[in-house]
């Protein structure tokens, strides 16, 4: 869909008209300030709550009031499968096979698990690279895990930076960190969309550039910014590994469970070390009570406790929402939708910010990251006062998102029109 922006509140309501997916704000709950729907562009932090969500953990809760632990294997989802009730879904928003995805704990503790089995240093190839200002949960994981296999993190972290003056990464200067140092690297380890700028790195050149410079080297992402965000093919583009989190676009409630992709190649590599559990055992074995670990095939065979029921259960309501969307066209809105905000932003008279999300689609999603030359916090505190939720990132950035699912035209209009009265 092409269209001229202009700065008329009337466009706006035109856009919304012809928007296939303006119902789908209907079935999330807005957060409200005195009666009146706030305007929310904080869906990169944590994703509304969809209605339905409800009754998907209710369904759960009855079936543990009348069932017990019957309920694992009698109940209306029987719990004993349940991550198989997950992985179509999962699947398709991330690009993979459903062998290739579980979803399972936390997303900073399958980083470190898959960092177990797919960082394996050696005395020559044990470098790691990341991004600059990588989110500090990656950056603490990524530095213990060489202090683990006791090498030193100033030595063993490449941390890529951006140029002067600039504040995204470009691809040709990614690519020719790896070729520097394609000896020694062990792991490439990038967030898909980078939380602070908003970046989308070019995940599919980057992968095949990595493998084509060295087999040995590992690839694995942390989309934590990227799933239900941006079209993501990681079954195709070859990527070894990959986590994220469920309660940031993928709208399923604060702490919520994660998501794991583990490419087929090495589905059944049981040779790779993993730290194992009786729920990554194989099924019609598990309850046999015995010795031996025998692995699941493919990404299943990284679980290690039960099923988080009543977070996957909330999980599961927000991804029939994303089937019936289908992620192909939430993308294409979501462009839409922050390119009229972008072009609104910029339109005013005033230019005390700039903006550092890349103003290229192909890099970025939702997100767009202001920097705010002078008083930010106070242009921040003023849009919270007028019924503004987004995010304040010390020193000077503002973060929003306008998310496709939930957010409207009207919502970045009316931002935009906010936004500048403040500044």
């Amino acid at each position: 869909m092409s269209v001229t922006f202009t700065a008329d509140k009337q466009l706006a309501a035109q856009l919304d008209a012809a928007d296939p997916l303006k119902d789908f704000r209907q079935r999330f709950y807005i957060p409200s300030q005195d009666g009146k729907e706030q305007i929310y562009f904080c869906g990169n932090s944590l994703g509304l709550q969809p209605k339905s969500t409800r009754s998907f953990i209710e369904q759960e809760l009855i079936d543990w009031q009348h069932l017990g632990v019957e309920g694992h294997l009698h109940g209306k989802n029987p719990w004993f499968y349940y991550h198989h009730f997950l992985a179509e879904s999962t699947a398709r928003i991330v690009g993979a096979n459903p062998l290739e995805v579980v979803v399972m704990n936390s997303l900073t503790v399958n980083l470190n698990l898959l960092m177990i089995s797919f960082y394996r240093p050696t005395k020559q190839r044990y470098k790691i690279i990341m991004e600059y200002m990588a989110f500090p949960s990656d950056q603490y994981a990524v530095e213990n895990q060489v202090k683990f296999h006791g090498f030193d993190p100033f030595d063993a972290i490449i941390e890529l930076m951006p140029r002067e003056g600039e504040a995204a990464l470009r691809t040709e200067d990614i690519l020719a960190t790896i070729e520097q140092h394609k000896d020694s690297i062990a792991l490439i380890m990038l967030g898909g969309v980078n939380y602070y700028t908003g970046q989308l790195f070019d995940l599919s050149t980057i992968t095949a550039f990595t493998k084509k410079c060295s087999s040995e080297i590992v690839v694995g992402y942390d989309l934590a910014h990227a799933a239900g965000n941006v079209m993501l093919s990681l079954h195709d583009w070859g990527v070894d590994f990959a986590t994220w989190c469920s309660y940031k676009y993928l709208n399923s409630g604060p702490g919520g469970t994660s998501g794991v992709f583990i490419h087929e190649k090495h589905a059944q590599d049981n040779s790779l070390p993993r730290l194992s559990g009786w729920w990554g055992n194989e099924e019609n074995t598990r309850f046999k009570m015995q010795k031996g670990f025998f692995p699941q095939p493919g990404a299943a065979g990284w679980q290690m406790s039960n099923a988080q029921i009543l977070p996957m259960a909330a999980h599961r309501a927000s991804l029939e929402i994303f089937d019936a969307a289908g992620m192909d066209n939430l993308v294409q809105k979501s462009k839409l939708l922050t390119g009229y905000l972008e072009y609104l932003l910029l339109s005013g008279a005033r230019k005390d910010f700039k903006i550092i999300t890349p103003a290229d689609h192909a890099q970025r999603g939702c997100q767009l990251s202001i920097v705010m030359e002078h008083n930010g916090k106070a242009v921040f505190d003023k849009l919270t006062e007028n019924g503004i939720i987004a995010d304040w990132r010390e020193p000077d950035v503002i973060r929003v998102a306008p998310v496709p699912l939930y957010n409207t035209f009207e919502d970045v209009w009316r931002f935009a029109d906010i936004f500048h009265s403040a500044l």
